[in-house]
């Protein structure tokens, strides 16, 4: 068998404290915390300022440190119009969504966002816009359903899957006035994420029944979906962040239990990371796969806590099995 120091030209070292500027590829024992460890390429979560208000089913756009969180339930309330802004390390109030609702779609940035779809006691069809201030009417959703997938602008926003009556594989494009019908999903599902532009678009995860949940992975291109690389884990209500060749998903429930599994695409392939620190379902999601947003919803319990993913070289403990 090779050795590491075969590889590398040197034995592995016991420290008392890591490296200050470590080496890509170096490993290391760290005598104080007995633990093993090395400078590779991975993520991390890190904890970020709670939200004003646990929550769950709210939707989430923009980017890790100008971040929107809007719409959502909150145990002992309900669907809430509740919109908060995060700016990296704390949540501040935002405008009122005019129309109460779970599970919404979204798109966009903190000062120009939309927020689609969702369940106000049955499918909405509903599309409102933010401006950093207040929401104001957009045009309706062909078609009403909750548990949809977004991604996009505010102007060019995509919606794709969800439920009304029945799970969907309906796909609309939003050009900031009116929707029109896209290409569907090669799988109708709920409970999707989404990652990227209206024209090159990534869904994955998701329901394709009450109870069964899928890890399949799609590509759109502007007109129609093909099949990607699964994910490691099947789960829906999770949360998505990204592009269509660097995407994050992280959370949601798999096997009837929230899950903390967080895993990265690439274009081709998901590879498993670190998991969240708080497994969670209908949680909302913001940013890109290397700065990624994960904040609010449901353990047992609405939570309002939000973590912050980095990813690149990092120092990371090596588990020996």
């Amino acid at each position: 068998m090779t050795t590491f120091k075969e590889i590398r030209g040197t034995a592995i070292q016991s420290v008392s404290t890591d490296p200050t500027n470590p080496e890509t590829g170096q490993i290391w024992y760290n005598s104080t915390t007995a633990q093993l460890k090395g400078y590779q390429t991975g993520g991390v979560w890190a904890s970020g300022g709670n939200l004003g208000t646990a929550r769950r089913s709210l939707a989430g756009c923009g980017t890790q440190t100008v971040g929107l969180g809007f719409g959502g339930y909150i145990t002992g309330t309900g669907a809430t119009t509740a919109t908060e802004e995060y700016d990296g390390s704390t949540w501040t109030a935002g405008g009122a969504m005019t129309t109460a609702r779970t599970f919404l779609g979204g798109a966009g940035t903190q000062t120009v966002a939309a927020g689609f779809g969702g369940f106000v006691g049955t499918a909405s069809n509903v599309t409102e816009e933010y401006n950093g201030t207040a929401w104001t009417a957009g045009g309706n959703m062909g078609t009403g359903r909750y548990l949809v997938g977004g991604c996009g602008t505010q102007t060019s926003a995509l919606a794709f899957g969800g439920e009304a009556v029945t799970i969907r594989a309906l796909t609309e494009e939003y050009d900031g006035t009116s929707w029109t019908a896209g290409g569907a999903l090669t799988t109708a599902r709920s409970g999707i994420a989404g990652a990227g532009t209206q024209t090159v678009a990534l869904g994955f995860g998701g329901y394709i029944s009450s109870t069964v949940r899928t890890a399949a992975t799609e590509e759109y291109d502007g007109t129609s979906w093909t099949a990607g690389g699964n994910m490691n884990t099947a789960r829906g209500t999770l949360g998505g962040a990204g592009t269509q060749t660097a995407a994050l998903a992280f959370g949601g429930n798999s096997s009837g239990a929230v899950t903390a599994v967080t895993e990265e695409y690439n274009g081709t392939s998901w590879t498993s990371e670190t998991n969240l620190t708080t497994a969670r379902s209908q949680l909302g999601g913001a940013g890109t796969q290397t700065a990624g947003l994960a904040f609010g919803g449901l353990t047992t319990v609405d939570v309002a806590n939000t973590e912050e993913y980095t990813s690149g070289l990092q120092t990371r403990v090596i588990k020996v099995s």
